[in-house]
Formats: C-alpha cells, structure tokens, sequence
C-alpha cells in the first residue's frame, strides 16, 4: 500500500473522529449556548487543523514511533542482561517524559515549584516505574498486585497533601502518557517480552503505560508535601478571540511557532536515543532507516499542527462553552453535554489509536479496535458526568477515585489477566491533549460560572477520564469470559445429548 493510499485512510479516520465533536459545538452554538463569531472561527479552523494532524500524526506512528521502541525492546531482548534492560527503562522514561509536550501545560499551572523540580521529579517518576513495570515483565510478577501496592501508596499519602494540590497531582498521571510517551512505552512492551518464551510474555507485554502512570502522582505528591504550597494552581487559561479572519490567521501563525519549537525539543531526546542505536546495535539498512526518518517528519507535522488546532482553536470553546451553559442553560446541563462530548472526544486522542491497533494486533483480534473505542468512549461518558458533578457540588475528587480504583483493583481478581492491563493501560491513553485542550477547559469554565474553587473543583478532570476505563474495560472482559464459558457449557450439552442417542438414531443422523 503506497503512502497516498495510506494518508487517504488516515484523513478518513481523523475526519470520522473529529466531525461528531464539531457537530455537538455546533448545535451547541446554534441553540443554547451561542459563542462569539471569533471563537466559533477559531474553533472551525482548529478542527480542520486537528484532522490534519491526526492524518499525519497517526501515519508517522505506524511508521516511525512504533517501529523504533519495538526494535529497541528487541535488541534489549538479545542482549539477556538485565541490568542492561533496567538501565534502558530508566533512562527511556526520563526522555520521552521530558519530551511529553502536555507536562510543559501541567508545569505552567503550578507556580510555587520551579517548571525544571516538576518536570525532572515527574521525568524520574517514570522512569523508576517503567522500570519496575519491565522488572515485572521479566520475572513474572503479577501486575494485579503491583498496581495494588502502588496505589495503596498513592491514596494513603493523598490524606498528606495540601487540598488545592491533590486534585492536579492526580491529573499527572494522565498528561504524561500522551502522544509522544504512549507509542514508546507500548512499542517497548513488545519488544522487552520476547524475552520469555512462556504463554502469558504477550499478555505481560501491557501493563507498562499503566505502572508508569503511577510515577508522576507520586511524584507531584511528594514535591506538594515538601513545598506545602498554598494557592499553587492557577487559571493558565488564556481565552483567545478572533475579531475577523485576519486576526483569526495572526492568532494561528503566532502560536504556531512556538508548537515548532515544543516538538523539535520534544522529538530531539528520541531521535538521539535511537540514532545512538543504530549506530552501536540495530544498522538498520537504508529502506528501512529511510522509512523511519520519513515517519519522524510525519509524527512531527503531526504533532504540531494537532497541538496548535487543539489549544488555539478548541481550548476558547471549551472555556466559553462551560462558561455559557453553566449559567444560561440552566447548571445542571453541562452534565449531560459533558457525557455526550467525552464519549466522541476520546476517539480523537491520538494516542488512544494506538493503543486500539496494538491491542488487536496482540490479541490476534480476539480484543477489536472497534469494541475497544467503544468500551473507552462509555467509559468517558460517565467520566465527564461525574467530573462535571464534582464541579457543580465541590465534591472532593478522592470519594470517586478511591471508591473507583477500589472496583477495578477487585475486579482485577475476576477477569483475564490480559483484560486488567489493557484496562489499566487505557486509562493513561484516554486523558491525552484532547482532554486537556478542550475537557479541562469546559470544566473550567463551568466551574467559574457557577462559582466553584477552580483548584479543587475543575481539576481532577484528568483523573476521572484516567480512572473510568479501568472499570469499563475489565466489565468488558468479563463479559466476553462470560460467553465464552457459555458457549462452552452449550457444546458440552450437545456433546452429552448426541452420546446418549441410540445407535440406530446415530446412523440415521
């Protein structure tokens, strides 16, 4: 398949991504909740800028992005030194961490620790954990209990952090495994479990998005209780407004320098890391390494033009949409349009793609892409819901995150091992920039309108779409393990009846 033929599939899955979230705005407008004509500009031309980088960005993954960390985990796998492994791990988390551009956006809005404290404290949080979680891989130990023990640490050392701050600690477990770390860490799953040669290496090679999940709440846990910062989060929003397609075309063309940079920097660590490798391990040939390079550049125009749509173009609208419902469509109805937007905004997260593709890949299609966007589109329906109740009534985010993770660590004792890191994995894939560019922003601006504390109330939206599908997915394997064993039950029964037959009635059949 030629890269023409390729590029016109993508556009085509961009588009049926991003269309249903436009058209929902767009009714939004037109009916209860009418926006400024230079915000509804702004919007427009985001969207069309999103499914661009969408095309691109997807097609580079597959081309570059997961090829790299695959081989990479190969080559590990060769070498049979596991402290040579563990090292990689370590050393891997860090980069693309550093290099994840939504960790620049958590930074931004937490004033009293330094952006380089942050950002490197939440780099080595991943990194100690991606470590652990090919640790685990190597030797087998059960993720259930991993995941048990790490958040046990997580909720006991929540009651020690200050109030304004716990909510934002929970949101950086999901903006650090966003586009750029998410394709890696997959990729390198696969790679590092040809290891083992037993039946389960395919199942453990998941679970690794979702351990290193774990780091960065820690992480900005821990710098809370040593900072005791007081009134640390702020309203990084900056609400942007196009006063005609002039201005409209200024606002695009001076932000978008700035994404040029981000993900030059960002890429940078990655590519020196796998030239690195190509030079001392793989020597890939020159098609192979050509193909690479051509995906980088995709990835990259991807990548730039997804984030300057999102933030320039969809990050207004949130706002203003929020803002605009909450006081003049009656509060209670940013609840429902919060559910409906979560459940079409999921499929346009870049990396959740990838993880759908590589979960039908790994599973022989035993778990489809499809069933998959489905069972995560539901599960960030009743996410944005119960965000958005927390918003209205400033409920404390940690009576659904504890009652929540608690569910999904149970049902880990009751599904297939494979359905519990799929889900735990799709929980740091499901709050990407989407999430943060347009989510979190209606969440804020709801949460203005009505009055609520924007540090307590409006964050946590991360965490809540980080949380949902932990449940969803797990309830979907153990409905499939339920036919299954149905299914089994009827051919048993079949079998029994057909034994007790007589033999005349046999020779007859």
């Amino acid at each position: 398949m030629n890269t023409r033929t390729r590029l016109s599939e993508k556009a085509k899955e961009a588009i049926s991504a991003v269309v249903p979230i436009v058209a929902i705005v767009l009714l939004l407008c037109f009916s209860v909740a009418p926006v400024p004509p230079g915000t509804l500009l702004l919007f427009l031309t985001g969207s069309v800028m999103l499914i661009a980088g969408m095309m691109f960005f997807t097609l580079g993954a597959e081309m570059a992005m997961t090829p790299m960390g695959q081989r990479m985990g190969a080559s590990l796998s060769r070498t049979r030194r596991v402290i040579i492994i563990l090292a990689f791990a370590l050393v891997l988390g860090i980069v693309i961490t550093v290099s994840e551009p939504d960790l620049q956006v958590l930074a931004n809005q937490i004033s009293v620790i330094p952006n380089p404290v942050l950002i490197g404290a939440v780099a080595l949080g991943v990194g100690l954990f991606l470590m652990l979680a090919v640790l685990r891989m190597l030797v087998g130990i059960s993720l259930q209990w991993m995941l048990i023990g790490s958040y046990a640490v997580v909720f006991i050392l929540a009651f020690l952090v200050p109030k304004d701050f716990l909510a934002i600690a929970f949101d950086s477990g999901g903006v650090t495994t966003g586009p750029m770390t998410v394709p890696f860490i997959m990729a390198l799953g696969v790679g590092v479990s040809a290891i083992r040669s037993d039946a389960r290496a395919a199942e453990d090679s998941f679970g690794l998005v979702a351990l290193a999940s774990v780091g960065p709440i820690l992480a900005v846990m821990l710098l809370a209780v040593i900072y005791r910062p007081e009134g640390a989060i702020q309203n990084a929003l900056e609400l942007l407004e196009a006063e005609d397609s002039v201005v409209m075309w200024r606002l695009f063309m001076a932000s978008l320098p700035t994404y040029l940079g981000e993900i030059a920097v960002s890429l940078l660590p990655v590519m020196v890391l796998f030239a690195f490798f190509q030079l001392f391990v793989l020597h890939l040939d020159r098609r192979t390494l050509g193909r690479i390079l051509v995906g980088l550049v995709y990835t990259y125009l991807g990548l730039v033009l997804f984030l300057t749509g999102a933030n320039v173009g969809f990050m207004p609208a949130g706002s203003y949409l929020g803002s605009v419902l909450a006081q003049s469509a009656g509060r209670w109805a940013v609840v429902p349009v919060a559910m409906v937007m979560g459940y079409f905004i999921v499929r346009a997260e870049p990396a959740v793609y990838v993880l759908n593709r590589q979960v039908e890949e790994i599973t022989d299609g035993t778990v489809s892409a499809a069933s998959m966007g489905t069972a995560l589109s539901l599960a960030v329906a009743v996410s944005l819901g119960l965000a958005m109740v927390r918003v209205l009534t400033g409920i404390s985010v940690l009576w659904f995150l504890i009652p929540g993770y608690g569910i999904a660590l149970i049902l880990s004792f009751a599904v297939p091992r494979l359905y519990t890191a799929i889900a735990f994995d799709s929980g740091g894939v499901a709050s990407g920039p989407m999430t943060a560019a347009f989510l979190l922003p209606f969440a804020q601006g709801a949460c203005l309108a009505v009055g609520g504390n924007l540090a307590t109330d409006a964050f946590g939206v991360v965490a809540m779409v980080a949380m949902t599908p932990l449940i969803t997915i797990q309830l979907m394997g153990a409905f499939s393990q339920l036919r299954l064993a149905q299914a089994r039950r009827r051919e048993e029964a079949a079998m029994l009846a057909f034994e007790r037959l007589e033999e005349d009635a046999i020779i007859l059949l």
